[in-house]
């Protein structure tokens, strides 16, 4: 008999990013550094599983943002060109570096890597991600689940129930467009939870959804069992709670498996450290220097002195570390089976970009670890839907209001820095509220346009990620950039209904912010 059961999670995401004027616009990078070093490479191990008759469970978050660029014709016709000048310079790294015995292997290695890359991209996918996640969803390997129509802060966007329940059916329609199917289950952004949010996701055909650690230790009543069985909420949406170990052992860059010396630096790339005559066609062609993601060197320590990276001995280290993460969570089971009534489950999220881009040695490791899984047969890796069908009976509680941001409640996307931005946020919600109920029976062929586009316009002011961004001091002019683009958009839209209409602008924001494209601003009218 298993001791347990884990359910891993990975939630992908990133803002929706199209400049359709630029060849070439940094933040686009964001999704191709992702797809490079992440999404492919982790379905390129997948279908290593699958050879090998490994088996496996996986939950993923495919965010409506991210499937719509991964299917954006005119970003993933970007992101061939961006592979083509990423073999460009790793043929020039390999010829640069090939008699230097010190550099030689890791450049070979970047040099395979991008080849390898491409040709998974084209011949495995047919240039599109999302059919690798559909392949190994039909397999029933993979539970693939939605997430907010565009991330949006659920808890801070409630001041309009209708922008909350917008979100969640965009969702879900995204889903079904991009997936064939319903979803099961949900991310809610940032983990965000308040009261009464499961009854809407309950509405729209949602069967569970993720919450951290304290949302259910704290919950109403407190869930008998801790974060190691959900919990039903009052509409018998299931709520499954993060495990603080097992994240704690993955996500942390000083006590957990990241932070190994022989793991690759992040921050030491080519794009910062060769002659800028020699790098300059591939990085920002303003002479901004970038990472390329070319990086030749290891952690080391927490000096500024850095050896060479070698892959291999990394490689044999995602071994060690998923032997270690597999012993901890069989010693785990055994003490939670002999306090709890059933069979415990371990719920285990990260960010998807850790595993690849940030830890790059992240999907190698997981690949280990279905592998020592399957082999040890201890406990079980299965998806949420999985568990529900085994234990159908669950405790009735209502969750903590919470997230699994800093701090643990709503402070990263509401405070002195960005509440600037929810002002105009409900504004816009109402004005699209008031249009759609005025403009309930049908509008003209032109006002159907602009209020379609307003519609997008809001719910691309309304992503999580710009307030988010502006806390950490992360892209912040950008991400002012972008929301007040959005507010203004929308506004300038507005004044054109029934009036005089810049067509130019209309087509040019139909294209560029072209997110949801089956979408009728009639989903804003009252109930």
């Amino acid at each position: 008999m298993i001791k347990g059961y884990w359910i891993p999670v990975l939630h992908s995401h990133l803002p929706f990013v199209k400049h359709p004027k630029f060849n070439y616009f940094l933040e686009e990078h964001w999704l191709f550094e992702a797809m490079t070093e992440c999404y492919i490479p982790l379905l390129r191990k997948l279908k290593k599983l699958e050879k090998e008759n490994v088996d496996f469970r996986l939950t993923i978050s495919v965010t409506p943002p991210l499937a719509q660029m991964l299917d954006d014709k005119h970003l993933m016709q970007k992101y061939e060109e961006h592979l083509n000048n990423q073999l460009l310079l790793a043929y020039k790294e390999s010829k640069r570096n090939q008699n230097d015995e010190v550099y030689r292997d890791v450049s070979n290695f970047y040099n395979n890597l991008y080849k390898d890359t491409k040709d998974f991209f084209i011949n495995e996918l047919d240039r599109n991600v999302l059919n690798g996640y559909k392949y190994f969803s039909d397999l029933g390997k993979l539970e693939v689940i939605t997430c907010g129509a565009t991330h949006g802060f659920l808890p801070l966007l409630s001041v309009n129930k209708k922008a909350v329940e917008v979100q969640i059916q965009l969702a879900v329609e995204s889903h079904q467009k991009h997936f064939g199917k319903s979803p099961k289950g949900i991310w809610i952004p940032e983990c965000a939870y308040y009261e009464g949010l499961d009854e809407i996701l309950s509405k729209y055909g949602i069967e569970f959804f993720f919450v951290d650690s304290h949302s259910l230790v704290y919950a109403k009543p407190t869930a008998l069992n801790g974060v190691y069985a959900p919990i039903y909420a009052p509409s018998g949406v299931a709520a499954f709670g993060r495990d603080p170990h097992s994240s704690k052992e993955v996500w942390s860059s000083k006590e957990g498996y990241p932070g190994d010396v022989n793991y690759r630096d992040f921050y030491r790339d080519i794009g910062y450290d060769l002659e800028f005559d020699y790098i300059k066609d591939h990085i920002d062609p303003s002479g901004n220097r970038c990472f390329t993601g070319f990086k030749y060197h290891k952690i080391t320590g927490n000096s500024d002195y850095k050896e060479v990276y070698n892959p291999y001995t990394a490689l044999e280290k995602t071994i060690a570390h998923a032997q270690d993460f597999h012993y901890k969570r069989d010693k785990q089971f055994e003490y939670l089976s002999a306090n709890i009534d059933r069979i415990p489950v371990v719920v285990s999220p990260y960010d998807a970009e850790l595993f690849g881009h940030w830890w790059f040695e992240g999907v190698e490791f997981l690949y280990n670890l279905f592998k020592t899984i399957d082999q040890h047969k201890a406990f079980k890796a299965i998806t949420p839907k999985e568990y529900l069908i085994n234990y159908p009976q669950n405790q009735m509680a209502v969750p903590q209001a919470s997230s699994w941001g800093d701090q643990g409640y709503y402070d990263v996307w509401l405070n002195e820095g960005n509440s600037w931005i929810y002002r105009h946020l409900h504004t816009m919600a109402n004005r699209l509220q008031n249009l759609a109920n005025e403009y309930k029976s049908g509008t003209s062929l032109e006002n159907t346009r602009l209020l379609n586009q307003m519609l997008r316009e809001l719910l691309l002011a309304q992503s999580s990620d710009w307030a988010f961004l502006i806390t950490t001091q992360t892209a912040v002019e950008y991400s002012v950039q972008r929301t007040k683009e959005h507010i203004s958009n929308f506004f300038e839209l507005e004044k054109m209904i029934n009036s005089d209409i810049d067509y130019q602008l209309l087509e040019e924001l139909e294209y560029k912010n072209s997110i949801f494209d089956f979408c009728n601003y009639k989903i804003f009218c009252s109930n």
